[in-house]
C-alpha cells in the first residue's frame, strides 16, 4: 500500500464555521497561499451555496493558488453541486465534496428517510458531480455512529458511482481510537473496489481524541486526513494539522509521509490565530507557546546537556527560531518587511509605511517586538477604515478612587466625547462609550490573553456583545489592557450594521 498521506485542510471551511472566526475574502486568500506554501494537498475553500461570500471566496482562492486541489463542499443536492461547479471554474485542480448522513440518527431524524433511499441519493449525487469534475469526494456524515455493515454498502455504492475519495467522518467525536481504526479496517477488507478510491479521515475533538482517531485511521489504511491549522473547528475543533504532520515526521517507524514543509508550521499557526482572533492555548501541542518551554530544574538541566532528553522535536523543525533578526525601535523598513513575509504577510509600500509607523510606536513602549505583536499590528491595519474609531481614552483609577474614564470617538468622521465612572477602569471606559453610542448592548463574554511576557506585554481581548437579539464578536490588542478592551467593544459595534 502507498505510504503517502494526503493532507486535506479544511481551515477555511470547517474551521471558519467557529463563531467569531469568520474571514473576509482577502484574508482567506492570505491563508490559502500560506497553506500552499506549507505543502497542503487539498484546500477545502468553502461551502459555495451557503452564501455569496463563500461562493466568491472559492472563486478567488481558485485564482490565487496554483498546485493544491481546490475543494468545494455540497450537500447531496443537485443545486448545491451546480453552484459548486460554477465556483470552481478557475481552479487548476478541482474537487467536489458531496455527501449525506448515514447513521440511523441522521436517516430517521434529520432526513425522515430510510437506508435504501439514502444510498440512492448518495449515488445520484456522486454520478451527477462526476459529469463535471474528475475528483469527487463523498462524505458519509456521522460515519462514526454508523454500523459498519451498512457503511460498507454505502462506500461500495459511491465508489462504483465514481467517487475517487470517500470520507469517513467521526462527526460528533464519539469514537474511541481502536473503534475508529477498526471501522476503517472493516471497510478496507469488506468493500469491493476499495482500491479504486482513497479513504479519508475527518475527526472531531469533542472527547479530545481527534488526533488519536486520525492516526488510528491512517494505521488501518486511510491515506487522506482532513485537518485544520491549530485544530480550529466547530465545538471542540478538528484534528490539528501540525499534530499529524509532526507525529509522522517523528515516528519514522510508521513509514507514512506527508508533503508538509514542517518549518512553516509555526508562522502559519500564528497567522491563522491572528486572522481568526482565536488564541492558541499555551500548552497546545507543537504550536503552543509552552510547547518547548522548560521550567522544572531537572528538565532544564537535561535539555541544556542534551536537548533530546526532554524534547522529541527540534523547535527549528516547526519554524521556531528560524532567524536571529530582533525587531526594536531601531529596526528599519526592510527588517519589518522581511519578518512580515516570514509570517506569511505580504504588504505593498503604502501599507508597509503605515505598519512601520504603528511598529515604531509599539517599539517605543517595548524592549523588542515579537511575531505576535506584528500579527496584532497587521490585524489593526485591516480594520483601520472602520466606521467608528477610538480617538483617545483617559482613565483615572487607583486604590480608594472611583474609576473615571474620558473617551473620544470618531464616527464617520464626526467627533464625540463622553465621560463616565464604573466599578473598574474597563467598566468605566465601556460606560463612557455607551454614553456616546446609545444602544442596548450587553457583554456576554470577555476574555483577556497575554501574548507576550513581561511588564510591557501586549494583551489581546476577545469580546462577545449582544445587540438586538444577535451576538457580535470583537477583538482588540494593545499594551494597555483597558484600551484593548474598548477596541474590542468598538470592533463589535462596527459589525452591528453588517448583518
Amino acid at each position: 500500500m502507498d505510504n503517502r498521506v494526503y493532507i486535506f485542510d479544511t481551515t477555511l471551511r470547517d474551521g471558519e464555521q467557529v463563531p467569531g472566526c469568520q474571514l473576509n475574502t482577502v484574508e482567506k486568500i492570505q491563508v490559502a497561499k500560506a497553506l500552499e506554501g506549507l505543502g497542503v494537498d487539498v484546500i477545502e475553500a468553502g461551502f459555495p451555496i451557503s452564501s455569496p461570500g463563500d461562493f466568491n471566496s472559492v472563486v478567488e482562492i481558485s485564482k490565487a493558488v496554483t498546485w493544491p486541489t481546490i475543494c468545494a463542499l455540497t450537500r447531496a443536492v443537485q443545486k448545491d453541486i451546480d453552484v459548486a461547479v460554477d465556483s470552481l471554474k478557475y481552479a487548476k485542480h478541482k474537487r467536489i465534496h458531496t455527501g449525506i448522513g448515514t447513521s440511523d440518527s441522521h436517516i430517521l431524524y434529520k432526513f425522515r428517510s430510510n437506508r435504501e433511499e439514502i444510498i440512492e441519493r448518495a449515488v445520484r449525487a456522486v454520478k451527477y458531480a462526476r459529469q463535471y469534475v474528475d475528483e469527487v469526494e463523498f462524505y458519509a456524515e456521522d460515519a462514526g455512529r454508523t454500523d459498519n455493515e451498512y457503511l460498507a454498502r454505502v462506500v461500495e455504492a459511491v465508489i462504483k458511482a465514481g467517487a475517487t475519495v470517500v470520507n469517513i467522518p467521526d462527526t460528533t467525536g464519539y469514537c474511541l481510537p481502536d473503534e475508529y481504526g477498526a471501522k476503517i479496517k472493516y471497510l478496507m477488507e469488506h468493500v469491493d473496489g476499495i482500491d479504486k478510491a482513497i479513504i479519508s479521515t475527518h475527526c472531531h475533538n469533542d472527547l479530545g481524541m481527534a488526533t488519536a482517531n486520525t492516526m488510528s485511521g491512517l494505521l488501518n489504511g486511510a491515506r487522506q486526513c482532513e485537518v485544520t491549522i491549530n485544530g480550529v473547528g466547530e465545538r471542540a475543533g478538528n484534528t490539528a494539522l501540525e499534530e499529524i504532520a509532526m507525529i509522522l515526521k517523528c515516528h519514522t517507524d510508521i513509514d507514512l509521509c506527508t508533503n508538509i514543509n514542517t518549518t512553516r508550521i509555526a508562522p502559519v499557526s500564528r497567522m491563522v490565530s491572528s486572522l481568526m482572533n482565536m488564541p492558541v492555548q499555551a500548552n497546545k501541542a507543537i504550536v503552543g507557546r509552552n510547547a518547548f518551554a522548560h521550567s522544572s530544574g531537572i528538565h532544564q538541566d537535561g535539555v541544556l546537556k542534551q536537548a533530546s532528553t526532554y524534547e522529541i522535536i527540534d523547535p527549528k523543525d516547526v519554524g521556531l527560531d528560524d532567524n536571529n533578526i530582533v525587531l526594536t525601535a531601531r529596526s528599519g523598513h526592510a527588517a519589518l518587511r522581511y519578518r512580515l513575509e516570514v509570517l506569511g504577510i505580504k504588504v505593498d509600500d503604502s501599507k508597509l509605511e503605515k505598519l512601520y509607523e504603528a511598529f515604531l510606536k509599539l517599539a517605543d513602549q517595548k524592549k523588542q517586538v515579537n511575531d505576535d505583536d506584528l500579527l496584532m499590528l497587521a490585524g489593526a491595519e485591516r480594520v483601520a477604515d472602520r466606521h467608528i474609531v477610538l480617538e483617545y481614552l483617559q482613565v483615572t483609577s487607583g486604590k480608594g478612587l472611583k474609576p473615571v474614564a474620558s473617551i473620544g470617538l470618531s464616527i464617520a468622521g464626526e467627533k464625540f466625547e463622553a465621560a463616565a465612572s464604573g466599578n473598574g477602569p474597563v467598566d468605566a471606559a465601556i460606560n463612557a462609550l455607551k454614553n456616546i453610542i446609545k444602544r442596548k448592548m450587553t457583554i456576554k463574554e470577555f476574555t483577556i490573553q497575554s501574548i507576550t511576557k513581561g511588564s510591557d506585554d501586549t494583551g489581546k481581548v476577545h469580546m462577545q456583545v449582544e445587540h438586538d437579539g444577535k451576538l457580535y464578536f470583537g477583538f482588540g490588542a494593545d499594551t494597555d489592557i483597558v484600551t484593548a478592551s474598548v477596541e474590542a467593544f468598538v470592533d463589535c459595534v462596527n459589525k452591528f450594521g453588517n448583518r
